[in-house]
């Protein structure tokens, strides 16, 4: 294979399995740094040998094994300076090779992600670990979603690294007494590993499949672990969110808006399992945030036609959603759906309410959707401005194209 075309198979590699072959270095090197070295080193060896050798029939295994190999010989290098390096370089080199079962090994980034979660780490350095190692988001990114700076988010991962490593934090799936604890937490990051995959937070990308995917296996694991009513109501949303991919991206990769989307590509498939699971986390106790908005996407998705949307049921939805998730995007989805049963002037009320009092000024969504109400209105020079702002504040490229068509059509 030419070198050119060898190096497009290992970016794709990257992508769809870096975070899985890290996710096992950290089980097989006991440390989240020195993973991460190991990761880089043995994509760098794939660059240099594959062109040559060929793509070996187990990319993953190769890339695991080479990973492991050059963090010992990492170790054998500073073990001159360092004792505990080479006490830990001879501990891999007793242990030899890694001869895990493919169905273990796949449960490797669920086993991170207990590990991310112990309740030992405050929430929210559980919460930027996992984003970090599983979703491999850069501080940056991690710093917007949660609207703080990137040296704060670093330092909150740093300190999160040496709390697991110090007090010897084991990396397993706990025992089922233990699972209930560390629940919320787990939902809590597969959730934010599937919308980082649904919609990117920045790139030339509106989504990213392998990350929405990698979350419903997740989901999947999580649910057969514990089938607890909000374990089965976000596998259900992730479930009638992806549902809709097919349809959410125009040819030339801006985002299509649900009432403008072919519902005939949607995926019936995976809208009927959704709905299922649905019914099954509402039968199963009061419905918690996770069951509210698979709910919701049920409501939608049971749609044929935008214009045969119950927007009454999914306002009463989002009123519910508010009491269990009282957040500003809950406040802004409800505002939407509210503008849909009320009228685009009770909705835009809503929003210039909470863009009042600051809590979405960086939220270039919540401009969007005010531009949007506006331009309903007929208030063509409000609209204007806050497309213009929703552009300041967008970084990814689709999305930077639909607003600058949106802005250009006023």
């Amino acid at each position: 294979m030419a070198a050119d075309a060898m190096r497009e198979r290992i970016d794709a590699l990257y992508r769809a399995e870096s975070r899985r072959v890290l996710a096992t270095l950290i089980r097989l090197l006991g440390d989240f740094d020195l993973a991460e070295e190991a990761l880089h080193e043995a994509f760098a060896a794939a660059v240099a040998e594959w062109p040559d050798s060929g793509l070996p029939a187990n990319p993953r295994a190769w890339l695991i094994s080479a990973g492991r190999f050059r963090a010992i010989d990492a170790l054998r290098r500073r073990a001159r300076f360092n004792a505990a390096s080479a006490e830990l370089a001879r501990e891999l080199e007793q242990s030899g090779p890694d001869a895990t079962p493919a169905e273990e090994l796949a449960d490797d980034p669920l086993r991170l992600i207990f590990t991310c979660c112990h309740p030992a780490l405050p929430p929210d350095a559980q919460l930027a670990l996992t984003l970090r190692e599983i979703c491999g988001l850069t501080t940056e990114e991690i710093a917007r979603a949660f609207l703080t700076r990137a040296p704060t988010i670093a330092q909150r991962i740093v300190r999160a690294k040496a709390k697991i490593r110090d007090a010897g934090i084991p990396y397993e799936v706990p025992e089922r007494g233990e699972l209930a604890n560390r629940l919320e937490s787990v939902l809590r990051v597969v959730y934010l590993l599937f919308n980082e995959g649904y919609a990117a937070s920045e790139g030339d990308a509106l989504t990213r499949a392998e990350l929405s995917g990698e979350a419903i296996r997740l989901g999947r694991l999580v649910v057969e672990l514990l089938p607890e009513p909000e374990a089965l109501g976000l596998l259900a949303l992730m479930l009638l969110h992806e549902a809709r991919r097919p349809a959410r991206v125009a040819a030339g990769g801006e985002p299509v808006l649900l009432d403008e989307q072919d519902r005939t590509l949607w995926d019936g498939e995976l809208i009927a399992q959704g709905s299922l699971l649905v019914e099954r986390a509402l039968r199963s106790g009061p419905p918690g945030a996770y069951a509210l908005q698979a709910a919701i996407a049920a409501v939608h998705a049971s749609a044929a036609r935008a214009a045969d949307t119950d927007w009454v049921q999914i306002a009463a939805l989002y009123d519910l959603l508010l009491l269990a998730d009282p957040s500003p995007i809950v406040a802004l989805n409800r505002a939407a759906a509210i503008a849909m049963r009320d009228g685009a002037a009770a909705g835009l009320a809503l929003i210039d309410e909470l863009l009042g009092r600051g809590e979405l000024d960086e939220y270039a969504l919540a401009h969007s959707a005010r531009a949007e109400l506006r331009r309903r209105l007929g208030r063509l020079d409000d609209a204007r401005a806050s497309y213009r702002r929703a552009l300041e504040l967008s970084r990814l490229g689709p999305e930077r194209r639909f607003l600058e068509r949106r802005l250009a059509a006023l």
